[in-house]
């Protein structure tokens, strides 16, 4: 068993990263820096948040937000491309400006590099599962696919991975379904 060595980052290490346009986040006490997402990453957003949005419009349950900050304990706090929480999950997960507990839905696009890859497919999906989100999204936009992962038993399982003229549709937010192709228009 080996020990860890260097100090545990934690969330209040993070106000004191500078503002120089990259995204810090610390999952389980390590320091995690990525590059500001490009055009293609935020095109992709924009066509995901859009299609939930006008959901809600119509559906008004809840709320889709990006980018938030969201803090799980004094060494976990990360910054999701999108999430989605109902009215009354809100209620129970909203404190000042941030997001304290696991929101309903977690979306993340992977961004490009094995590092960033590796964070969001294996140490933030644990991380989520750990604290309860109770579903997943991983947008791969190289593959033109979705993967879907919703908590079982403690754990996100993949339930799903859509392409081409797949429909995303979730078990938490009835009636709602945007073909994949539509988010991965330009």
């Amino acid at each position: 068993m080996s020990a860890r060595i260097e100090p545990l980052m934690s969330v209040d290490d993070l106000d004191a990263m500078p503002e120089d346009g990259n995204r810090y986040e610390v999952i389980e006490g390590e320091l995690f820096v990525s590059c500001a997402p490009g055009l293609p990453h935020q095109l992709v957003s924009g066509n995901i948040f859009a299609n939930l949005w006008n959901y809600l419009e119509r559906n008004p349950i809840g709320i889709v937000v990006t980018t938030p900050g969201l803090v799980f304990a004094k060494y976990s706090g990360v910054t999701p491309d999108i999430v989605f929480f109902t009215y009354q999950r809100g209620r129970e997960i909203i404190a000042g400006e941030r997001l304290v507990a696991a929101p309903d839905i977690v979306i993340e696009l992977l961004s490009p590099g094995r590092e960033s890859i590796a964070r969001d497919r294996i140490a933030k999906r644990q991380l989520y599962a750990k604290y309860g989100v109770n579903e997943y999204w991983i947008i791969d936009a190289e593959k033109r696919a979705v993967e879907v992962y919703r908590l079982d038993g403690g754990t996100l399982n993949l339930a799903a991975t859509l392409t081409g003229k797949d429909e995303i549709t979730s078990p938490l937010l009835s009636g709602f379904s945007c073909p994949v192709t539509k988010i991965f228009k330009e």
